[in-house]
């Protein structure tokens, strides 16, 4: 009976991703979304902050201060680092229950090996969790997408994160073929920090790349009513990049007011002169400096498409193919895609969430869900780029 028991309100999901974390609180949705960064003073090796306010001090620490990512390419990178943030995120997240441990569901990347899924599950134990289990995150990325995942027909999925991009064709609760490539949403930020160093000698922070490729980044030419999916709330401006939209009008009826942005000024340092130097960018530049990461992913895609039975090809012709992570959000990405391929392109509704709502439905319907968890070392037909 003590194996049933629910525990309403502790047990938790964990999307620990490359670039951010998220947790999801059984019966209570989403309640943390805070970056994988930890602030750590390197004369003592104690946590100076964890989250947002560890981000804020990217690029701008003294010496005796380093930002830390503790996950590189989707896995731990640092243990120690990690354990401490996930300590720090299930305090949070748990308040004054000092004396809960939660069962935790965690997702990882596919073809994980058995060092790195140790790791992730003794991290979690140690930061606190009564049971760990672990979810492949392409599982979880088409179960949060709404996915019929444990039918007897092909769906497709590409999860597109900070570190990895998992590419996974999945039929009655597992995945068929899968690949991971360590090319995705940090990758794509080093190929414009290297084209404004190359083309311009100008040098500029991960922070402002991102920002770059928020603003005016795409994977094809976008047309006139080609929008970001998300909110302009949630994809503020860096204060070193001022975006311009062409023909922008503050009349609610002008069309033109619904074009992305075909250009930036950034700010950064000139290697020449050492002086902070302004630059104007424009997003056929970007989209240049992006080909080879976006031509990495295509491949990809179409490598697991070559490898998957034509029943399930058959399936994922009619239902086409699902993006989901940040990088789903890269403009023209599914166009690309489409035109590549030739089979429809979907961007899922909610692509920044999914990996958080699919585990966090595994942590709400555990028992019928049991059999997507609990990932092991996979067949070495999963190739990590």
């Amino acid at each position: 009976m003590a194996q049933n028991k629910s525990f309403n309100g502790r047990d938790m999901g964990i999307d620990l991703g490359t670039a951010n974390t998220l947790v999801y609180v059984r019966g209570r949705g989403i309640v943390l979304n805070e970056p994988s960064v930890v602030a750590v003073n390197t004369a003592d090796g104690s946590v100076l902050s964890v989250g947002s306010a560890a981000k804020e001090t990217m690029g701008r620490t003294p010496t005796n201060i380093v930002a830390v990512r503790p996950l590189r390419d989707g896995v731990i990178a640092d243990f120690e680092i990690a354990e401490r943030m996930l300590r720090y995120f299930i305090k949070k997240v748990m308040g004054s229950r000092r004396l809960a441990r939660p069962r935790v569901v965690v997702c990882v990347p596919s073809g994980i090996t058995g060092v790195e899924r140790r790791a992730v599950m003794e991290a979690a134990t140690r930061a606190g969790a009564r049971q760990v289990h672990l979810v492949e995150e392409p599982i979880a990325a088409a179960i949060g997408a709404g996915l019929p995942v444990s039918e007897p027909t092909g769906c497709m999925v590409v999860d597109i994160g900070g570190g990895t991009t998992e590419v996974a064709v999945v039929s009655l609760g597992g995945i068929v073929t899968a690949r991971s490539v360590r090319t995705a949403g940090d990758s794509m930020d080093v190929a414009i920090t290297s084209y404004v160093k190359k083309q311009y000698a100008l040098a500029i922070g991960e922070r402002t790349a991102e920002e770059i490729k928020v603003s005016i980044g795409s994977a094809s030419p976008a047309g006139p009513l080609s929008v970001p999916r998300v909110s302009e709330a949630v994809r503020r401006p860096e204060r070193n990049v001022e975006v311009f939209i062409p023909g922008q009008s503050e009349d609610p009826e002008d069309t033109q007011a619904l074009r992305p942005p075909d250009r930036c000024t950034i700010r950064g340092r000139d290697q020449a002169t050492g002086l902070p130097k302004v630059l104007e960018l424009t997003a056929d530049e970007v989209r240049h400096a992006l080909t080879e990461p976006v031509d990495s992913i295509v491949a990809a895609v179409r490598s697991t498409l070559d490898e998957t039975p034509p029943e399930l090809a058959g399936d994922i012709m009619d239902r086409g193919i699902v993006l989901t992570g940040g990088g789903a959000l890269l403009r023209g990405l599914d166009v690309r895609l489409g035109r590549e391929l030739n089979i429809p392109v979907l961007v899922a509704d909610d692509p920044l969430d999914c990996v958080a709502i699919g585990t966090g439905r595994c942590v709400e319907d555990f028992a019928s869900l049991r059999t997507a968890m609990d990932a092991r070392p996979r067949r070495p037909d999963t190739v990590r780029v």
